[in-house]
């Protein structure tokens, strides 16, 4: 008799959901930047005067 055992549901689902993430488009730039805090420099850097 075979004893192989099956994965649990959470295990699967955890699977699932990580194979289904990777395949997302990247986010736009836009995103990417706020994410990043690059808005926050560029505010810092007007404050400061500087380029």
């Amino acid at each position: 008799m075979n004893q192989n055992k099956q994965p649990s549901k959470e295990s699967v689902r955890q699977w699932l959901q990580t194979q289904i993430a990777g395949r997302r488009p990247p986010p736009d730039a836009q995103q990417i930047r706020r994410e990043l805090g690059w808005d926050m420099l560029k505010m810092e850097r007007k404050e400061r005067g500087e380029r």
